[in-house]
């Protein structure tokens, strides 16, 4: 027990080695500290307490918020269907093995803490504003009894819904607002335990193919590559017969994915590893290279070598892809969606650019993410700083009173984000014009 307690001090008090000046872990060229060796990770856990009653994020100038819908149940993805409807996952980490060893003990604790660790809802819930005053007055349960469902994609009359462990279609009739229909598998994606990162993301692609994002099953690759088969990658999966093959691979755990629409380019937001810093290495999205290994578990951000991972792979460290854009160090930028230039919901400043959602950090020193930014691009690529949208969700104490993940825009161009520690979908629309 003294042990035990004398690690729980010492992972609640452990330095993140050397950390780079605000900002600098941000954009095309971020600043890499040195990577700093952690015997006991560090923790900084935001307990998650939710919002009191009339509390919301804070939007940035020329913004309003408003709840398009709340009494949620851990939503986490959004997705737009072409009625104006919009889907959210209702869904959390599936059961898992108790944790083995003191390092696993401490994260399923502090995640817990944090507002993970909660039991599955299993299901896809459907919002209807009907009215259009940026409010879901009715809600139904489209889609029940999944196990742990995150990305969704509508094809034609079909409903492509990726589980933690298939890929799964379903009959869709436009104004659905249940579907009862038993699924047919598409293909098995990979849930061999302990399931690290859980989530498979889904995106449709203008070729027919589906596109579907699945993270790594460790840190590093510390448990042996055995159980990293099918995992840290983008797979194309063909709807009709579940064939498929490796877009890209190397992506520690690549969750946000949409298609810019100035070039057609597939982006993606990754969650990039931890315990060698505070600073290093950063999250990052980018343009994914058909083909592209972009370092995982052997590199990161190009050919900076990860020491820790055995035995090396210089040959592979050699090809990996440097990312476009650094979204900052343990922000956890888990939603991502594209604003083009015909957002009528929102100020012309948020054209042409990427929403990204940051869960926020739970194992560095200084807490980072718990918000929604906004990056800037031109010509197809990025081409500015990141701009605060949503932020607030931390108080003044450092608890957490929400945390954004996915983000999506609705039929208006209003940006909608969901929150799966406050349990509520937000929408971030143009403030009204002020009177002279």
């Amino acid at each position: 027990m003294r042990v035990l307690l004398l690690a729980l001090v010492l992972a609640g008090c452990a330095g993140g080695g050397e950390t780079a000046p605000p900002g600098a872990d941000f954009g095309p060229d971020p600043q890499l500290t040195a990577p700093h060796s952690q015997l006991i990770p560090t923790v900084k856990v935001a307990p998650a307490v939710g919002w009191r009653q009339g509390a919301a994020p804070t939007p940035a100038p020329g913004l309003k918020v408003q709840v398009y819908a709340s009494g949620l149940n851990h939503p986490r993805q959004l997705y737009l269907l072409p009625s104006g409807d919009v889907l959210v996952a209702e869904t959390a980490q599936p059961p898992s093995p108790a944790p083995k060893g003191l390092k696993a003990w401490f994260e399923a604790h502090f995640m817990k803490k944090a507002g993970a660790n909660v039991p599955s809802p299993n299901r896809i819930t459907l919002l209807r504003d009907a009215d259009g005053d940026g409010t879901a007055e009715t809600r139904s349960v489209l889609l029940e009894g999944l196990n742990s469902p995150y990305g969704m994609a509508l094809v034609g009359q079909t409903l492509y819904v990726a589980d933690t462990d298939a890929l799964l279609a379903f009959p869709y009739r436009p104004g659905d607002t249940r579907i009862t229909a038993p699924a047919r598998k598409v293909a098995d994606l990979s849930a061999v335990q302990p399931n690290y990162h859980w989530t498979k993301n889904l995106v449709a692609g203008p070729d027919g193919a589906l596109y579907v994002a699945g993270g790594s099953n460790s840190n590093v690759g510390e448990k042996g590559m055995e159980i990293e088969a099918d995992r840290a990658l983008i797979q194309k999966i063909d709807p009709a017969t579940g064939a498929r093959e490796v877009y890209a691979s190397g992506l520690r755990n690549p969750v946000g994915m949409a298609w810019e629409p100035q070039t057609g380019a597939l982006w993606v937001a990754v969650n990039e590893r931890d315990e060698i810093g505070d600073s290093v290495p950063p999250d990052y999205m980018t343009a994914v290279k058909a083909g592209g290994f972009y370092g995982w578990p052997y590199s990161y951000w190009g050919g900076h070598v990860d020491k820790r991972a055995k035995p090396p792979r210089p040959d592979l460290v050699a090809t990996a892809v440097t990312p476009d854009y650094a979204l900052g160090a343990h922000t956890a930028s888990l939603g991502l969606a594209f604003a083009d230039a015909n957002v009528a919901g929102l100020p012309p400043t948020y054209t042409g650019g990427a929403f990204v959602g940051q869960h926020g950090s739970w194992n560095r020193s200084v807490p980072a993410g718990y918000k929604v930014i906004f990056i800037p691009f031109r010509g197809g690529r990025p081409a500015g700083g990141p701009q605060d949208v949503l932020t607030g969700f931390l108080d003044a104490k450092g608890r957490a009173q929400g945390r954004p993940v996915g983000v999506a825009l609705d039929r208006t161009g209003a940006l909608l984000v969901a929150d799966d520690v406050g349990n509520t979908v937000w929408r971030v629309s143009a403030a009204a014009p002020t009177r002279p």
